[in-house]
């Protein structure tokens, strides 16, 4: 029995009963997501096939996992004609090689999304496809038509499956400070952003996230990062009660931060299941990564902040309300994720979420969740509100501000 806890007592035995119960009651209730609706085959992996026999005239293309120094290496070797014509014949490998130029990835990724919604509105026209099929196709078409909007700066996507995306609002390659926002479960290309409630959904965590940052510190170049680029849990089920999706996630998002362009800082802002994978991701992080905040966390793989083995300043937040205060801070057999981020002994750095509701209010704007967040992102630590109306949160976090 693998557990957090010293041996296997009495109050270990007690910990599996109590999670089995939880977690019976988490997928027989509303709690739990119906349905998962699968999208498309993998057309990342055909295109992935496809470049790894191409060329750039007498040039082999480099191995797509090669490390992020190589691969920009090889893209400022190519002309910017040369470029865009790998872009326009591989835009969804393109869009999502870490260390390629950025500006390329949105490029790519631009036309990445342009086929993909061709390919649905194809699935949407097609009497073999069920009516729920045929629902889902037209509801990813209007996603994609979505992120086609605008000047939306889209860094990855990966409409496999139920689809991954990132999205970067400000300008990457010349931010000083960088926020990551990880989301938690049912994050696909449909919940990506939302009509209601839009600072729930990544995309709309990230809007307000940038837009309190601007507010704090006009004068510092920020940018902020809506990252579903990882294949979360579906639903409150068993995948969101062990650790499995949150060890792929973390690899992808340690890859992220260690290839993001220039030397800015970085701090990640984990909600939910995505602070599971913050926390295991966390002794994998480069050292650019400053602050690692989680709300609303099931844990984070761990007994406590010392275990994360990150320099990073590990905060935690959760309001009163929030129902993940009820799941079991425990780890048993891999059922699970540790203790208790915003509890005294695990030694994070408890902020207040005063005026968050419930389990997604975290980034609404006026809440004070939202204000530490931005404090946190721009390094403005002495602004930052402790949970416990002291300054105990703040000690040892720098004097910037």
């Amino acid at each position: 029995m693998n557990s957090f806890e010293s041996s296997p007592t009495l109050n270990a035995w007690r910990a599996v009963l109590a999670l089995a119960v939880v977690f019976v009651m988490l997928t027989t209730t509303g709690w739990t997501a119906v349905a998962n609706h699968r999208g498309p085959g993998e057309p990342l992996k055909v295109a992935l096939n496809a470049w790894e026999k191409g060329r750039i005239g007498a040039r082999h293309l480099p191995s797509p996992t090669a490390p992020p120094k190589l691969l920009a290496a090889f893209f400022a070797s190519l002309s910017a004609a040369e470029q865009a014509r790998l872009a326009v014949k591989y835009p969804l490998v393109v869009g999502n090689l870490n260390g390629a130029p950025v500006t390329l990835r949105y490029q790519a990724n631009r036309l990445a999304l342009m086929r993909a919604r061709e390919a649905d509105e194809e699935r949407v026209r097609d009497g073999r496809l069920s009516s729920e099929g045929r629902l889902v196709a037209s509801r990813r078409v209007e996603r994609y038509e979505s992120m086609l909007g605008g000047d939306r700066q889209i860094l990855a996507f990966d409409p496999s499956g139920n689809g991954r995306v990132a999205e970067v609002l400000g300008d990457l390659d010349q931010a000083k400070r960088v926020s990551v926002v990880v989301p938690g479960v049912d994050t696909n290309i449909l919940t990506f952003e939302k009509s209601d409630n839009w600072y729930t959904a990544p995309a709309g965590m990230a809007e307000s996230l940038y837009a309190a940052e601007r507010a704090v510190a006009p004068s510092t170049p920020t940018a902020v990062i809506a990252w579903a680029d990882y294949t979360s849990p579906a639903g409150l089920g068993m995948d969101a009660a062990i650790g499995k999706l949150a060890e792929d996630g973390a690899v992808r998002l340690a890859a992220l931060t260690a290839a993001l362009p220039g030397t800015s800082e970085v701090s990640l802002f984990c909600h939910s299941y995505g602070s599971v994978v913050c926390g295991v991701a966390a002794h994998a992080l480069p050292a650019r990564v400053t602050d690692v905040a989680v709300a609303g966390s099931p844990g984070m793989r761990v007994g406590n902040a010392a275990q994360l083995r990150t320099n990073a300043h590990v905060w935690a937040t959760r309001d009163g309300d929030d129902w993940i205060q009820d799941v079991p801070y425990l780890a048993v057999g891999g059922l699970g994720h540790g203790a208790d981020p915003v509890a005294r002994g695990f030694g994070a750095r408890v902020v207040s979420a005063y005026g968050a509701v419930g389990h997604t209010g975290y980034f609404k704007p006026g809440t004070e969740s939202l204000d530490n967040f931005a404090d946190i992102g721009v390094a403005s630590y002495r602004a930052v509100s402790c949970a416990d109306g002291g300054a105990s949160c703040r000690s040892g976090a720098g004097a910037t501000g």
